[in-house]
């Protein structure tokens, strides 16, 4: 394909690299994927400081941005986040409250998200830049924020360019209730139905999800497509190998933002249990990497966790930078998957986990999407109660395999993942996305 006729790729994400969230692996993956196909890529989001004053960054993450994409940092003009008193206007001094139903009711009237929906006009009008400028093939809005589908809706009306919604969270579905939490009368509930029905695509990250969704719109079912998310090869390396056959201190963790939803109190009280009652964790060692809430709070209360267990088997051992994780996973014999009860909910963080190769225990109700992913994974060892008792049992199993487990058992474990691998996830999909644009349909 020639650079003049090279097809454009709109991408526009509110959360990309450098923001920590754990949605910025597939926002860079995504992106990343369409520039090494041969598209031109121009990414429109956020500008850095929100998010080194609001959720912090991870500065790995930016650096593994292909060159050849066009990052458009834009101005976020919700003033929410700056906490600098010395940069209040007089009236939000004066009156903070005030301030704030003001500046919400500013943002309904924009679009109907709190805090995101004052930065439709900026998506708006650098989308409509950016195609005069270099005209548009695909747009594609990775939510959330939900602001973002506005730029392909703008940029279809206007234009008749063709867009996607690529859902990482819903806007409509309560994922641990499974309930609608908006009427059809609610101006959210309106716009989305709205984008829905004009979007050329609508993605998300597993079948319940998806399902949920057709029920809801029967008339875009069959514009509704399942893509997982999946891993990164340059993050995670090559299967872990084993240190040596029989290793005598077994090192168990999980690596993730730990937020009010992740069970780490049943986690604990579950090791801690499985060390009274027998010697598989006898030597063990449980390390927990990563934030603490998102906005470093410790909402899940995992200090407190940890400071009740008195026999210093259960460590905090803070945040990983990603370009330091492989790192990370080299050490360590057992991964841990805790996750918050919902048959709605996949994580992301499981199709890493897989491609170590390591065992796997899975804290968190058999109901979890996750299941469905990890059945068949050699080496997952699965809770069938969210209880301490059988969190206990699944610890000890786990901990009893990895002294006997094998560098070929990994490899064939990483084999098992190799489905999942980001760019077996995307090629069909751009492939299927160039051949379009070229026949002009």
């Amino acid at each position: 394909m020639s650079l003049e006729r090279r097809p454009h790729l709109l991408y526009v994400a509110w959360g990309y690299p450098p923001s920590r969230s754990g949605g910025a692996y597939r926002l860079l993956a995504t992106a990343n994927a369409f520039a090494r196909s041969g598209w031109h890529v121009t990414v429109l989001t956020c500008e850095r400081e929100v998010f080194l004053r609001s959720t912090g960054i991870d500065p790995s993450m930016e650096e593994r941005i292909d060159p050849s994409i066009d990052v458009r940092r834009l101005p976020f003009p919700n003033r929410e986040t700056i906490l600098d008193l010395t940069q209040w206007s007089r009236f939000r001094a004066w009156a903070p409250e005030i301030w704030n139903m003001w500046q919400a009711t500013q943002t309904a009237r924009t679009f109907p998200e709190p805090r995101y929906g004052l930065w439709r006009p900026v998506l708006e009008n650098a989308a409509e830049q950016v195609h005069q400028k270099h005209p548009v093939d695909l747009v594609i809005g990775s939510a959330n924020p939900n602001v973002v589908h506005l730029a392909g809706a703008y940029l279809h009306q206007q234009h008749g360019v063709p867009y996607i919604m690529d859902y990482r969270d819903t806007w409509q579905l309560d994922m641990y209730s499974g309930k609608r939490t908006l009427s059809d009368r609610h101006p959210a509930a309106k716009w989305e139905r709205k984008l829905v029905g004009d979007a050329a695509e609508i993605w998300f990250v597993n079948d319940p999800i998806a399902q949920w969704h057709a029920e809801l719109y029967p008339d875009a079912a069959e514009r509704i497509r399942v893509v997982p998310n999946g891993f990164d090869p340059g993050f995670v390396g090559a299967a872990a190998v084993s240190k040596h056959s029989a290793p005598t201190t077994i090192r168990v963790a999980n690596i993730g933002t730990m937020t009010g939803q992740t069970p780490i109190r049943p986690l604990v009280e579950g090791w801690t249990l499985a060390r009274q009652s027998g010697d598989a964790l006898a030597d063990a060692q449980l390390d927990l990497y990563g934030y603490l809430g998102h906005q470093g709070d410790d909402e899940g209360g995992v200090l407190t966790a940890i400071a009740e267990i008195g026999d210093g088997s259960v460590a905090y051992r803070g945040p990983v930078a990603k370009a330091e994780i492989s790192a990370i996973y080299n050490g360590l014999d057992v991964l841990i998957l805790p996750l918050g009860t919902s048959r709605f909910m996949t994580s992301g963080k499981v199709f890493e986990y897989m491609a170590t190769g390591l065992p796997i225990v899975s804290v968190h109700d058999p109901v979890n999407a996750s299941s469905g992913v990890l059945s068949g994974y050699p080496g997952w060892f699965p809770v069938e109660r969210m209880d301490a008792a059988s969190i206990a049992d699944a610890l000890s199993a786990a901990v009893t395999y990895a002294r006997s487990q094998t560098d070929a058992d990994r490899i064939a474990a990483r084999e098992r993942a190799s489905v999942f691998e980001r760019s077996n996830i995307l090629e069909p999909i751009i492939e299927r996305w160039t051949e379009r644009i070229e026949k002009g349909s």
